[in-house]
């Protein structure tokens, strides 16, 4: 499921995670991969049955085809099994695992020639709506038209931009994880969100007032000096829409 209830404020780092918690899966994820690179047929079965869910759903974000995420789930899956050799182990095998999935995700929109719009039998739509309608029609109805314009705008920002969005707001990643991921560092997280807020909210406004196409300055690749604080009203506005898709 998609469902998402995300907090005003940024995403704490790992460091304010239980560290016990972390550990436990950082071992036994490692365990399963050492069990796996054995032979051990039941070890990577295991890595599928904890990771599949959330890969498929980084994967349907990304792309907006519950076809390619299929695909993009069952490829990721077969070249982490074909590479488990070559993880060193130096990161989470989540995050490696990640970074496979993202850069095949990438590559299926490149080759797209021409994103297809967003409608009201988006997967993703349908997805949140059958998790927060609650049954009653009526809500259903309201909610199809909202988050299709919010993945409208979402799909509207460049790919790093909306990758970073997707990693830590929809996938529920700390700012230090999808740091990892990205080969970035959390300041230039924290700088990506931030930015993400004000184009959202942007397209969103420009939305509402019938203008389905704003400009955006295109400042995906400045590198911040600082992080910055986020506009509590951009950030309240935009994070109420996006309280609504999130891998349960």
């Amino acid at each position: 499921m998609l469902l998402m209830r995300m907090p005003p404020s940024p995403r704490p780092s790992a460091a304010t995670q239980s560290e016990s918690t972390v550990e436990i899966r950082a071992r036994e994820a490692t365990s399963l991969v050492e069990a796996a690179r054995t032979g051990d047929p039941r070890a990577f079965d295991e890595l599928v049955k904890r990771y599949r869910p959330r890969i498929f759903a980084l994967a349907l974000h990304m792309t907006g085809s519950r076809s390619d995420a299929d695909d993009i789930t069952q490829d990721a899956f077969l070249r982490a099994y074909n590479k488990l050799a070559e993880f060193e182990g130096r990161s989470e095998f989540f995050t490696w695992l990640y970074r496979i999935a993202l850069h095949r995700a990438l590559n299926v929109q490149r080759d797209r020639r021409r994103r297809p719009a967003v409608d009201f039998e988006d997967p993703r739509v349908g997805m949140a709506v059958a998790v927060d309608s609650g049954g009653d029609p009526r809500r259903s109805a309201e909610l199809r038209e909202q988050y299709a314009h919010l993945l409208h705008a979402l799909d509207r920002l460049s790919p790093i931009l909306r990758t970073t969005v997707v990693l830590t707001t929809l996938q529920d990643l700390s700012y230090n994880e999808a740091a990892v991921i990205l080969g970035t560092n959390e300041g230039t997280i924290a700088w990506r969100i931030h930015e993400a807020r004000s184009q959202l909210k942007k397209i969103l406004d420009a939305y509402s007032r019938g203008d389905p196409t704003p400009i955006l300055e295109p400042r995906a690749s400045r590198k911040p000096v600082a992080t910055p604080a986020p506009d509590d009203a951009v950030a309240t506005s935009v994070e109420q829409m996006l309280a609504m898709m999130r891998p349960a």
